[in-house]
């Protein structure tokens, strides 16, 4: 994929996050209140701070974190339905630059990764 940074995917985003993805944004030095909200799905997600997500630097149009983001930001525009049926998000300026190959790899991550989010989703509210 080709992409532009154009930050259109980091404008009210609603990044689901894995514990993977605090862990390693936190060893950047980043504390968890400050970038992650919980909501009644007990999903953890990026705060939008804004009407923009927390890491995103509005002004440069780019992201502070964009070596530690998580790996949603990474796979996207990739995305996949409740039925886990995956496909490209046309929203995505650059989502005709993704090639049937990097598709399928990043859809198989991609549903792993949504995968663990759920599970870790599901010990929260079994503690709730």
């Amino acid at each position: 994929m080709k992409c532009t940074r154009c930050g259109k995917c980091c404008e009210a985003t609603r990044m689901e996050l894995s514990e993977e993805d605090i862990s390693r944004l936190q060893k950047a030095g980043y504390r968890r209140e400050d970038f992650v909200v919980f909501e009644e799905d007990a999903i953890s997600r990026l705060r939008n701070v804004e009407g923009a997500c927390f890491f995103f630097d509005v002004k440069e149009r780019s992201c502070r974190e964009y070596d530690h983001r998580p790996i949603g930001c990474h796979i996207y525009p990739v995305q996949c339905d409740d039925t886990w049926l995956v496909f490209v998000d046309d929203f995505c300026p650059d989502a005709k630059t993704v090639s049937k190959r990097e598709m399928s790899s990043k859809g198989d991550q991609l549903v792993r990764h949504l995968r663990t989010i759920d599970d870790e989703a599901a010990v929260r509210r079994g503690r709730r």
